[in-house]
């Protein structure tokens, strides 16, 4: 945060508009953004630009997955003072596309003039139907029954690693990081683990620093406890 205060300082008197961008969660560890320590820091340094300072948040791997009723980071950190928010409906929702959020000044804007929207076509009438019966399930009983379960099957397999002795990320969502620290061991464990029936993403240099070499486990509802 102190990064992002001094650039923000350095670019008063250097541009018209600030531009704050960050993942609402982020997909190599499942740790989610300070939202309200951006938006505080948005709103302090506002006037300082003849523009203002835009928020955008990229939540593709917080919807359905994070928050009580699956709204992701927003809803996660309880923080709504963002301008833009955008995600994918490929992840959680299963379906091919992606959408944008925000008032309807800056969604006009970007209708007449953002080229990606112009010259592009739009998903398929069977995709739209798709993404439209996942959020109703999403936003139904059985969707906040299947949440109430990815949690505590999160929260069972990260403590079920802690005990283990293996060090974790200490977390809420359900990618899990197993963190290992050697590239060659991870390269290892992750073939030994696939040999096993157990599917997983080992993160290695040049994806993650030196040292910050991790397994990514992906929880999801359908997983079983035993």
């Amino acid at each position: 945060m102190d990064e992002l205060e001094s650039a923000i300082k350095e670019s008063i008197g250097n541009c018209q508009r600030a531009i704050i961008v960050t993942d609402g969660i982020f997909s190599m560890r499942g740790d989610h953004a300070p939202l309200s320590e951006i938006a505080d820091l948005a709103e302090k340094y506002d006037p300082e630009f003849e523009e203002g300072i835009l928020t955008i948040v990229d939540d593709s791997h917080g919807v359905g997955a994070i928050g009580e009723t699956g709204r992701g980071a927003t809803e996660f950190t309880h923080e709504d003072r963002i301008d833009i928010l955008v995600s994918t409906m490929g992840k959680a929702l299963g379906v091919n596309g992606g959408y944008l959020v925000s008032d309807a000044k800056i969604i006009e804007y970007l209708r007449e003039t953002a080229p990606f929207y112009i010259y592009s076509n739009p998903i398929t009438v069977s995709e739209a139907s798709a993404a439209l019966k996942a959020l109703e399930i999403l936003n139904s009983d059985i969707g906040r029954k299947l949440l109430k379960y990815l949690r505590e099957t999160t929260a069972y397999f990260r403590k079920g690693l802690v005990d283990l002795g293996y060090e974790v990320i200490e977390g809420k969502h359900p990618v899990v990081p197993l963190m290992v620290r050697d590239t060659k061991k991870t390269i290892e464990l992750v073939k030994y683990l696939k040999d096993n029936g157990i599917l997983s993403t080992g993160l290695y240099y040049p994806v993650v620093p030196k040292g910050d070499e991790e397994i990514r486990f992906q929880i999801c509802a359908d997983h079983t406890k035993y």
